[in-house]
């Protein structure tokens, strides 16, 4: 009996919404835009932190990377006619370095701009160096049936070389990749394998780019040697870089920070000029979550005003609505409606208001962030908790604004509703 009441209390809602369809569109055009908006936003923020979470964890989460950089000094000295510069990393860091009890493996890298051309074709490639644990660890898919440098590479000082798919794609073009000798600037190398690559995602820097191509550390060291000459009018810099990059891997991830402050130690005492960079991707990642529920905290608050507009707008028309159907309160009051009876009859309108602008945003909600992809290429997710939180609180909206207006309702006097015109 108390459900088919509740049925036909909201079957009469509808019908009375329905007498005025174009105010009861508009308002529910309101909750729509705060519902579609909350959805679309978040699914926005949700899309690009997970971009970047994915970035970061790409890295490895027990890896530890540090570059070589140019001294501050160095750099405001480059002008002078004829400059040496000796810095960055050294062949002997990595051996004090690989000592530290929790470091399982430490990666060297020597990395060279030198032009990849075969035949025709050209382009610009960062040559690496380095050797067969690195492909370990900095994980990437391999392409075909290639592989990747082995240590037979590194001790017979093979002209092996391994590709990323960018560049395999922009050099080898449609020549039979696998087993293809290219020239790395004068020397050549045969391609023994190709790599999956992994391309930037803003601020965030992979130890790899998509334009490597990779060679065993003993070959890079004796084909292109530690120093590097730039010339340009009338000055000429000579610059000498042992490494470029070492990788280190650590045996726990509770282990990360403690070895990355023991790094930091070591280094200190042979580097009297900061010229290197610590990254560790486990702080990267702490700190990208931390940063991800502020985000949406914030972009799900400024949505969350739309909705407040759209509350606001239900308020002002079921007070409108009080005040048009004074005479028929006044009349149910008279044959012997209660006020609950008369709160929960508004109570249902503005649900039912609140609802229906509720589904229609939730389809909102799905179809702007996938527009959004479609024409921006800018990666959306749609999180489960934001669809049901936008519905919860719609649903919460039309009940606090519409309230007020029911319980006004039910305060009138009967007799004075009956005279009311």
């Amino acid at each position: 009996m108390h459900r088919s009441k509740v049925i036909r209390n909201v079957q009469l809602g509808i019908k009375n919404l329905s007498l005025h369809a174009l105010r009861s569109g508009l308002t529910i055009l309101g909750v729509v835009l705060g519902v579609g908006s909350v959805i679309a936003m978040l699914s926005v923020g949700e899309g690009a932190s997970r971009e970047a979470l994915e970035q970061i964890r790409k890295l490895g989460s027990t890896n530890i990377i540090l570059e070589a950089i140019k001294p501050a000094e160095d750099v405001a000295a480059t002008n002078s006619r004829s400059r040496r510069m000796d810095y960055g990393l050294l062949y002997d860091d990595q051996l004090r370095l690989e000592s530290l009890p929790s470091v399982l493996k430490t990666v060297p890298a020597k990395n060279v701009r030198k032009e990849g051309r075969l035949g025709e074709r050209k382009m610009e490639l960062r040559i690496v160096g380095t050797t067969p644990d690195w492909f370990e660890v900095v994980g990437r898919e391999m392409i075909g049936n290639g592989r990747v440098l082995n240590w037979r590479d590194e001790d017979s000082r093979s002209n092996a070389c391994v590709l990323t798919e960018f560049g395999a794609r922009k050099l080898l073009a449609t020549e039979h990749t696998i087993g293809k000798e290219v020239h790395l600037g004068e020397p050549y190398f045969e391609v023994v394998g190709i790599i999956r690559s992994e391309k930037v995602s803003g601020s965030i820097q992979t130890p790899d780019q998509e334009i490597d191509a990779y060679i065993p550390l003993s070959v890079a060291r004796e084909r292109f040697g530690d120093n590097s000459f730039q010339r340009s009018a009338g000055s000429e810099v000579r610059e000498k870089v042992e490494l470029h990059q070492i990788l280190l891997q650590v045996d726990k991830i509770e282990n990360v920070e403690a070895t990355a402050d023991a790094v930091e130690r070591v280094l200190r005492q042979f580097h009297p000029k900061t010229d290197y960079r610590i990254s560790v991707p486990l702080a990267l990642l702490q700190q990208a979550e931390a940063s991800k529920r502020m985000w949406n905290l914030v972009l799900g608050s400024i949505a969350g005003i739309s909705l407040l507009v759209g509350g606001i707008g239900i308020m002002n028309i079921m007070l409108a609505s009080v005040t048009e159907r004074t005479r028929e309160i006044g009349i149910r009051r008279a044959i012997g409606a209660k006020r609950r009876q008369i709160i929960s009859q508004f109570l249902i309108e503005t649900v039912v208001l609140s609802t229906i602008g509720g589904l229609i945003g939730t389809g909102v909600g799905f179809a702007l962030p996938w527009l959004i992809t479609v024409f921006s290429g800018m990666p959306t997710i749609v999180p489960f908790w934001s669809v049901a939180l936008s519905l919860g609180i719609s649903v919460g909206v039309g009940i606090i604004f519409g309230l007020y207006p029911a319980i006004r309702a039910a305060r009138l006097d009967p007799i004075e509703a009956l005279r009311h015109e």
